[in-house]
């Protein structure tokens, strides 16, 4: 099944390609995607609306296919769970993502708080050719670490301390994280239900 993503990173989209292998889906970004402004409210919320959007403008360009949406976030528990539903914007959406992970180690460590506390939440929501739709949620819990550390992954990766493997996630392979990932549960679960739901044939 040809599935669309709605996203322009091309890390996500590898990402989302990994986990969903196996020759069910052939993951493709479509070239005129027009992201929707998102909000602050939720990242169901956000992932319904990015997923809906792609759905009609796949429409208004004669494509029938099924879409995919995701929504993350990084939750810091000592920063009040920021940076939230608004991780993709933080400290502003002129900063490289290097420029945001030091803002935020910054940020914590003037906080006085000795809590690292973090975890990763993703929101994933589909719509399948018919406009049936599916959502699922995970999360992971971690820490942020004190320096960057790893040169893989993306966003706040090499910030984000997954205890089991005294790793951050950018230091761990692609294949290692997505045995673990807040992405990974919630393809996992997203998975499951396309299954039952007889999506697949």
């Amino acid at each position: 099944m040809k599935l669309y993503v709605a996203t322009k990173n091309p890390g996500k989209l590898r990402e989302m390609s990994d986990l969903l292998s196996g020759g069910a889906f052939e993951l493709e970004t479509f070239e005129g995607y027009e992201a929707p402004l998102e909000g602050d409210v939720s990242y169901a919320d956000n992932a319904a609306l990015k997923a809906r959007s792609l759905h009609a403008q796949l429409a208004r360009a004669g494509h029938r296919a099924a879409v995919l949406a995701d929504d993350s976030g990084l939750e810091v528990y000592a920063l009040d769970k920021r940076p939230g539903v608004l991780t993709a914007y933080y400290g502003g959406v002129e900063l490289s993502w290097t420029e945001r992970r030091g803002r935020l180690i910054a940020e914590l460590d003037a906080s006085g708080s000795r809590d690292r506390r973090a975890r990763f939440v993703c929101a994933l929501h589909f719509v399948d050719a018919d406009g049936r739709e599916l959502a699922t949620f995970g999360t992971v819990d971690g820490e942020i670490a004190r320096a960057e550390r790893g040169e893989l992954g993306f966003s706040f990766d090499p910030v984000f301390v997954y205890p089991a493997a005294g790793a951050t996630f950018a230091e761990l392979s692609g294949e290692e994280k997505n045995r673990v990932s807040h992405r990974a549960i919630a393809a996992a679960g997203l998975l499951a239900m396309i299954i039952q739901a007889g999506i697949l044939g």
